[in-house]
């Protein structure tokens, strides 16, 4: 018996994880001529990244509930360059308005991360000098990644999911989408525990 098709999506700047709005904004509709398949999960509409979208319910249901704890993988801009001290706070959890953060996996890259550029350019200060983190989470509340990178005093300038759990964008554009291959399929299901 074949398994659902599972998608990997780059979700564009300005995009709602949704294939109808009322208010007539960019939909996923523009860019996947799909039916009966659906987002596993969200991502805001001024974020970028990794959207995986799929037909199979128990599939969408392990990578959305907070139980599983799979992997998510952020490439961040943050205003200013945060020090050792900073990050060390993300990696141990940072106390939100609906509790503590689960431990993050961040790190400060040297060089900024390929990516294209975003239609609607990032704010940039001439006095004010911004950085890339590479940030993992394994829970997914709203706006999360800025509302961490806030806390700490380093607000989040542009956000691109890289990666849920083994799928990455790699190989993709923005607005691109490509039919995961069997192998690729059965990895995500182990990543949350499905056989």
């Amino acid at each position: 018996m074949s398994r659902p098709l599972v998608i990997r999506f780059w979700k564009p700047y300005g995009v709602l994880t949704q294939f109808t709005d009322p208010g007539g904004r960019p939909t996923l509709a523009a860019y996947i001529p799909l039916k009966d398949i659906y987002a596993a999960g969200r991502l805001d509409m001024d974020s970028e990244g990794l959207l995986l979208l799929t037909a199979d319910g128990a599939l969408s249901h392990r990578l959305t509930d907070p139980r599983y704890a799979h992997p998510r993988t952020y490439l961040v801009q943050v205003e200013r360059i945060p020090d050792e001290a900073t990050l060390q706070r993300l990696r141990e959890g940072i106390r939100l308005s609906d509790g503590f953060t689960r431990p993050a996996q961040v790190e400060r890259l040297l060089t900024p991360p390929d990516l294209p550029e975003r239609p609607v350019p990032v704010r940039y200060r001439k006095t004010v000098p911004d950085c890339w983190l590479k940030l993992t989470i394994t829970e997914g509340r709203n706006r999360q990644v800025r509302r961490m990178t806030a806390a700490v005093g380093h607000p989040t300038l542009r956000l691109v999911r890289w990666a849920i759990g083994p799928i990455t964008l790699d190989g993709l554009r923005p607005g691109e989408w490509q039919a995961l291959n069997d192998a690729e399929v059965e990895r995500l299901r182990r990543s949350v525990r499905l056989r």
